[in-house]
């Protein structure tokens, strides 16, 4: 395998030099280790200004040691080599693996120039210290993104901790075949930046964005700020790609139905929104579609949370927001089986857009103040949707229950806060 430690320069280079060494070679792989201490600098973790370029038919393991954003980096940590600023025509990439050994983080710059997407201004809504910089572009991009792929097919994202990343921590665009899996995010919506508490917007854990079909997605833990698994088929509106008019960089130039999401299935799904959102949430919009779908054991996790954090739902299908259109058309969401959610959440399954032809069940719900399924979009936008009865919870279950109530009251909270 190559290593960047064997190339000189700075962390960038390095790494950079070693992809290219690695794509010549017919090796393919390039293992990043502990940095070794060099002329210009004596730290082991690796500070990169720009982001990884992988290209196709590449493997990058990155072994026990951390990379981390600098502060004049506003770029994501990986990105797929097939796109970027100004690539208007992004070609397909495959097998791209990118692996974790040890304990393998990604951690995000101590003064990020810019957080969030591109809805958010920086300085007023979301912390950067590009912000009132005329230069630069005053609201968040595809670049905040830490871990980033487009069109890239039998894919593997596996074995990292992701902390205090920019906006979402992994992102798919239109990707096919692949898994993700092992993934820890460390992230709460908001970063303590030279003693003040900053906010930090749009940290969702995975995005599966528009177009990406027949992707497995297993042991997905720890806390985001925003979503921690989120399936968005939004924006079908003809836009360009590798421009920084929006957090997707893929544009849209194909036809609707090639931008459906579908054949996606979740499994341990452990862990919860630390800036209240939802565990997992499906939406989409403007005529794409979500379907054929499992979510697979889903636990909230949030009594680990000093602050008994509750999520607005453990899981949420759909949206009623006219921000979003409304509520999709019947059909638009289908084919979608939920399993075995055990939920602290002020909805445990929320159903607030429509559905038809899927099963709800296995539902452990904590909540005495909700139900274990609501409809809050209305039982007209539900068609063939099986919702079994909430399952009891197994002694074991109890015991833990009795443990966080009993913590809840040693911080003086006296109940689970609403």
């Amino acid at each position: 395998m190559i290593s960047p430690n064997d190339f000189d320069g700075n962390d960038t280079l390095k790494i950079r030099q070693a992809v290219a060494a690695a794509e010549v070679s017919g090796r393919r792989c390039v293992r990043i280790s502990r940095r070794k201490a060099d002329a210009l600098s004596a730290r082991d973790f690796w500070l990169i200004d720009e982001a990884i370029l992988l290209p196709g038919d590449m493997e990058l393991i990155i072994d026990d040691c951390k990379i981390k954003l600098s502060d004049s980096c506003r770029d994501n940590f990986i990105r797929s080599a097939n796109c970027g600023s100004g690539i208007s025509d992004i070609s397909v990439l495959s097998n791209i693996r990118i692996s974790g050994r040890g304990r393998a983080v990604l951690e995000g710059a101590d003064h990020p120039r810019s957080t969030g997407d591109a809805g958010k201004t920086l300085g007023i809504r979301t912390y950067g210290t590009d912000a009132a910089r005329p230069e630069e572009k005053q609201t968040g991009d595809w670049r905040n993104v830490g871990i980033l792929l487009v069109l890239v097919e039998n894919f593997s994202i596996t074995g990292l901790e992701i902390r205090d990343y920019h906006c979402w921590g992994i992102s798919l665009e239109k990707c096919a075949c692949g898994e993700v899996k092992d993934i820890h995010f460390n992230t709460r919506e908001k970063r303590l930046i030279d003693g003040k508490e900053e906010t930090v917007l749009n940290q969702d854990g995975l995005d599966i964005r528009k177009g990406c079909r027949h992707i497995s997605v297993e042991n997905i833990t720890g806390r985001s700020g925003d979503d921690l698994v989120a399936l968005t088929a939004i924006h079908p509106e003809i836009k360009e790609a590798g421009t920084f008019v929006y957090t997707e960089l893929s544009g849209c130039p194909d036809p609707p139905a090639n931008n459906d999401i579908h054949d996606i299935h979740l499994k341990h799904i452990h862990g919860y929104s630390a800036g209240g959102h939802q565990i997992v949430r499906l939406l989409n919009a403007c005529g794409l579609r979500i379907h054929d779908v499992t979510i697979e054991d889903v636990r909230d996790t949030s009594a680990d949370d000093p602050e008994q954090i509750r999520d607005a739902a453990a899981v949420k299908i759909g949206d009623k927001n006219p921000v979003w259109g409304g509520v999709t058309p019947l059909g638009d969401t289908f084919n979608i089986t939920v399993e075995n959610v055990d939920s602290r959440a002020r909805h445990c399954v929320l159903i607030a857009g429509s559905l038809c032809d899927s099963r709800i069940g296995g539902i452990i719900n904590r909540n005495v103040d909700c139900s274990a399924v609501e409809c809050t979009s209305g039982e007209e936008n539900l068609r063939n949707v099986e919702i079994a009865p909430q399952r009891e919870m197994l002694p074991a279950e109890k015991g833990e229950e009795e443990r966080w109530k009993r913590n809840a009251n040693g911080r003086g909270a006296g109940s689970m806060p609403v």
